[in-house]
């Protein structure tokens, strides 16, 4: 796959949850050239670590070809496991460094299929959370969404597009 025919994606990501535990959203902002798309849903008990996976899982599950991604997310956790700490969870059998179960496991899983299966070449950018940056911004507007579509449903989860 050459550059030149590879279409890049831009995804801003964000997680939001009213109490952690509680209800939670995510969202999802993509650009790629003029063309932009919306991406949120949410779940009544959840955490904001996992709605902060969600979103990401979400981004580039609706990506339909090989892609070079630009990810700007404003989760250490979420950029430090899936570039730092995922080898060593793999290696130890989903395992931290403490030996204690790896929280999220079926999210990281989910995520590391998406990104270490060859399909996408991708840019993980951490930008600072309620900074003014406005693909952040946008992101955690969605994710505000996803928890108000979460409450207003009842649902154990809910997704828009």
């Amino acid at each position: 796959m050459t550059e030149t025919s590879t279409q890049h994606v831009t995804l801003y990501t964000d997680g939001a949850c009213k109490g952690n535990p509680g209800p939670g959203g995510w969202g999802v902002w993509l650009q790629s050239g003029p063309h932009s798309k919306e991406l949120f849903g949410g779940e009544l008990n959840t955490t904001n670590n996992r709605m902060e996976l969600m979103a990401v899982i979400q981004g580039l599950s609706a990506l339909k070809r090989p892609c070079h991604v630009t990810i700007y997310l404003d989760s250490q956790y979420v950029r430090q496991g899936i570039t730092e700490w995922i080898h060593g969870w793999k290696k130890k059998g989903w395992k931290t460094a403490a030996k204690q179960p790896v929280k999220n496991a079926e999210l990281w899983r989910a995520l590391d299929a998406l990104v270490h299966d060859g399909t996408h070449r991708i840019e993980w950018h951490w930008v600072k959370g309620h900074a003014g940056i406005p693909g952040n911004e946008k992101a955690d507007e969605l994710a505000n969404r996803g928890v108000d579509q979460a409450l207003a449903s009842g649902a154990g989860s809910a997704l828009q597009s």
